[in-house]
């Protein structure tokens, strides 16, 4: 596992972290809930494509 993963997925929380309190504290708690679903959305592609990669290996390397 490379740990630019890691950084990358630490990024787009902290991104979110501090954009949905400043939303939230202008009262556009709305908006602050779908910048939240947006980050989570983000980091799952991330996670899927890393699981993708697994399996991918997974493949190649049993395949004769």
């Amino acid at each position: 596992m490379d740990i630019d993963i890691i950084f990358k997925i630490a990024g787009i929380g902290i991104v979110i972290t501090v954009v949905n309190q400043i939303l939230s504290k202008n009262g556009r708690d709305d908006m602050a809930t779908m910048v939240t679903v947006v980050g989570v959305i983000l980091v799952l592609i991330v996670v899927v494509d890393m699981i993708n990669n697994f399996f991918t290996t997974v493949r190649t390397l049993f395949q004769f």
